[in-house]
């Protein structure tokens, strides 16, 4: 619930590593602000605006709205287990592009807002444009664009190595 006049940290949401390690940033950053900690998870239907424009079904808008309601509540157990932020929390779960959705969630001049700036290459950039990048550009408030975590590029070694079936050596994580 919303508290008038409290400063707020928004952060968006998506349950990435990048997600959560900007989720982390977003909670200290309250902490040291003295103000509200507000996650956002935008979603979008399986299929994208288009697939339910015609009228859609009700129960499988619910499914997926509830599907991402997990998803949030699952990033926020894997970011902060059961003792939570450390700060009074709210949660919205918006349908929409997530970066037209977390600029109407951080609305306010004093507003926070934090966002994973993620690992990008040329072709992600051209596949998937960055919400970061989005938010940076049309903000009415100070923006946070948080780094990957050191460990996210030994992951994500790791993961190729299992997807191509490659012998893993575990110490390499250590380095």
């Amino acid at each position: 619930m919303e508290r008038p006049g409290v400063r707020r940290v928004v952060a968006g949401v998506s349950g990435s590593l990048g997600s959560l390690t900007a989720l982390h940033r977003a909670a200290d950053e309250a902490r040291l602000r003295g103000a509200d900690l507000r996650t956002v998870l935008a979603w979008e239907p399986p299929g994208g605006d288009l697939a339910h424009r015609g009228g859609p079904c009700p129960a499988p808008l619910a499914a997926w709205r509830r599907m991402a309601c997990t998803r949030l509540l699952t990033a926020l157990e894997d970011a902060f287990g059961d003792a939570g932020p450390g700060v009074p929390l709210e949660c919205l779960v918006v349908l929409g592009k997530p970066g037209t959705v977390l600029l109407a969630a951080a609305d306010r001049s004093d507003d926070l807002l934090v966002v994973g700036a993620g690992a990008r290459g040329r072709l992600r950039r051209a596949l998937w444009p960055s919400v970061a990048r989005h938010c940076l550009a049309r903000a009415r408030c100070p923006v946070l664009a948080v780094p990957p975590s050191p460990l996210h590029h030994a992951f994500e070694a790791a993961h190729r190595r299992n997807t191509w079936k490659l012998p893993l050596d575990t110490r390499e994580l250590a380095e």
